[in-house]
């Protein structure tokens, strides 16, 4: 008689569970930025101001950041499959509750508390991933369930923006409060229970970084590079239209390849991080730095601001792959704990990095928010060499 291997079988379902990791993922990211192709609609809706609905995205932000590291704590002996289930419940009410709200003060309590659960998944999902698979392929996990965030910029914005113009805006949140409800299915029929590992009480999550040295410079240098990014970023609209007569159309085009190209990234590194971590966020931190260095050289023409835009995604997709593993191997005994002052960390310096940003774009015009972007993007990668001798230990 014949016995059938289950191995087959069960490495299967685990990639079906990262697959549904990462439409979790999707739906968060989607849910986070869904207000900016709406804010005109809602505001008309709610008879609020444009400058009042952006509040949907800013306390999203903030709660998003700002809580994680107690959240996670305070559910540590919580499986991770119940609190993924958890959190995308909350995704689904929260989207439905902006769907039917009578007035926008409603709205924001709820985006408010759906911001929260997004923070915690941040926290939690990406180490849930490289659980599920042998430890030769967490990368890959990793990798896979950061596409989620390119393909809900790519893919997720638009379609939401598509759904508005042919519905309205309470009908696009209420069908992503159904698609919320689809993954949450997805997560319980396909991830098998994994219980809490090394969450730590509030107290020591904050005390990581004072005891571990190597986790500290991760953590300065992951803030450097997104407050850089950030600052430039948040202000490349204004940029190519300045700067290369960019249309309407070719804003959205360009934008979409950001998006591609950080999913090129984050396949590219899923395949270098293993064989060498520090070289590959080395050659990513650089092409972040060329990229913007491009911008300001060559972003005059169109083809000079698209070639520019690709380094810049696929950098930036890198980037993002590399501090997920660098976490990892400065914290590998709390990475659920190191990765929530990640989440806190990286949310800050998004805020931070539009603020600044900002005040430089006010005082130097956009280029001025190119060169932020260009000091904290070499002071990251400056850190990063500076740090060769732990990165190789690690």
């Amino acid at each position: 008689m014949t016995t059938v291997s289950t191995e087959p079988r069960s490495q299967f379902r685990a990639w079906l569970g990262v697959a549904a990791i990462t439409a979790s993922l999707f739906v968060f990211v989607t849910t986070e930025l869904m207000p900016v192709g709406l804010l005109t609609p809602v505001s008309a809706g709610l008879s609020v101001s444009v400058g009042l609905a952006g509040m949907m995205v800013t306390l999203y932000g903030i709660s998003a950041g700002a809580g994680v590291p107690f959240l996670v704590a305070w559910s540590r002996t919580v499986n991770r499959r119940a609190l993924l289930a958890t959190l995308l419940a909350i995704m689904a009410i929260g989207n439905l509750v902006t769907a039917v709200s009578p007035n926008f003060a409603i709205i924001l309590a709820a985006r408010l508390v759906t911001g929260f659960a997004h923070g915690v998944f941040w926290a939690i999902g990406v180490a849930m991933a490289m659980r599920l698979v042998p430890d030769k392929k967490a990368s890959k996990a990793a990798a896979i369930v950061l596409s989620g965030m390119s393909i809900a910029t790519v893919v997720g914005m638009p379609l939401g923006t598509f759904i508005e113009s042919l519905t309205d805006w309470r009908t696009t949140f209420l069908i992503w409060s159904g698609l919320s409800l689809a993954v949450l299915l997805a997560v319980v029929l396909t991830l098998p229970s994994l219980p809490s590992q090394s969450a730590i009480p509030v107290r020591e999550v904050f005390a990581l970084p004072i005891r571990n040295g190597r986790l500290r410079v991760v953590m300065i240098t992951v803030a450097l590079y997104v407050l850089g990014h950030f600052g430039a970023y948040t202000f490349i609209r204004p940029f190519m239209e300045q700067r290369a007569g960019a249309s309407a159309a070719w804003v959205t085009g360009l934008l979409i390849v950001f998006g591609v190209g950080g999913a090129v990234g984050n396949f590219v590194a899923g395949h270098t991080v293993n064989r060498n971590m520090r070289a590959t966020f080395v050659v990513a931190c650089t092409g972040l730095v060329a990229s913007l260095l491009l911008l300001l050289v060559a972003g005059g023409s169109l083809a000079g601001l698209a070639v520019a835009v690709v380094v810049w995604g696929v950098s930036f997709g890198a980037a993002n792959l590399c501090q997920v593993n660098m976490m990892l191997a400065a914290a590998p005994d709390t990475f659920e704990a190191a990765m929530s002052l990640n989440t806190m960390g990286y949310n800050i310096s998004i805020a931070l990095g539009a603020l600044l940003g900002g005040l430089f774009a006010g005082g130097f015009g956009s280029t001025g928010a190119v060169w932020f972007g260009v000091a904290l993007t070499v002071a990251a990668l400056l850190t990063a060499f500076g740090s060769h001798r732990d990165a190789a230990h690690a």
